[in-house]
């Protein structure tokens, strides 16, 4: 079976809107582990926007205290600044099961393509064993039909996870066949030279029953924002009823 890791940044992006601890992104973390998740995943940027460094403190806790998998992923060439002391220097205070490297920009609305390995394998293999000596599990995020999957695998990774963006788009759109042969290529020559696969970005319940029947062997998909906003449409009407009965009720 493949693995569910949740991605609960939203539930953070939520609440940084408004200030104080609500939506609690623990207790909705704590909700998907109890509901059969696999495991949380979380991506805090330097500029804290959503996943701040105390949520990783706390996220890190809960995983170990269920005893599932913590996938923290970030930018390894991002300085570290205030309130943000690096990806590294996070990994190394939490130590997750895997740590997912993204090349995300701080001005990035969110990660949109994978690294380019002529230009960023030697600079991430010192990263990669750095990471590895923490008992990390190392993926990194790639293009799906992107060249370089030798170089990731020599510089020291143990998986990666395919950028799915573009799929969801074309199958949305109404033909996913091209994007979906770039994904099962990828997957294929990745576990070829003996690289596990992972996968994720704007994945949900409407296109990920076809990526899974094309996709051979995938270990792990990382779902957050169509996760949390398909909860939002499954909750809503509970929780008016819920309102509507404490508001009918004898005072």
């Amino acid at each position: 079976m493949t693995a569910l890791s949740v991605n609960v940044n939203k539930i953070a992006v939520l609440r940084n809107s408004r200030g104080g601890n609500e939506p609690d992104v623990v207790r909705a973390a704590r909700t998907c582990l109890q509901s059969g998740a696999h495991g949380i995943t979380v991506h805090p940027r330097p500029d804290q926007r959503h996943i701040r460094t105390d949520d990783v403190l706390a996220l890190a806790a809960l995983t170990l205290e269920h005893e599932v998998e913590f996938n923290l992923e970030g930018n390894p060439f991002a300085p570290p600044r205030e309130g943000y002391p690096g990806f590294l220097a996070l990994c190394e205070q939490v130590r997750p099961a895997q740590a997912t490297l993204v090349p995300d920009s701080d001005g990035q609305l969110t990660s949109d393509h994978g690294f380019d390995f002529e230009r960023d394998a030697e600079r991430l293999r010192p990263l990669i064993a750095e990471l590895k000596s923490l008992g990390c599990r190392v993926s990194l995020f790639v293009d799906a039909g992107g060249a370089g999957l030798a170089l990731a695998r020599e510089i020291g990774a143990d998986r990666i996870e395919i950028y799915t963006g573009p799929f969801a788009q074309a199958q949305a759109s109404g033909d996913a066949r091209a994007a979906l042969a770039a994904c099962v290529d990828t997957a294929r020559e990745a576990q070829t030279l003996g690289l596990g696969v992972n996968a994720g970005h704007d994945l949900s319940q409407a296109n990920l029953p076809e990526f899974l029947e094309a996709v051979p062997q995938l270990l792990e998909v990382s779902i957050g924002h169509a996760l949390i906003s398909e909860a939002l449409y499954v909750g809503l009407q509970r929780t008016v009823h819920n309102y509507l009965q404490i508001l009918s009720s004898p005072q």
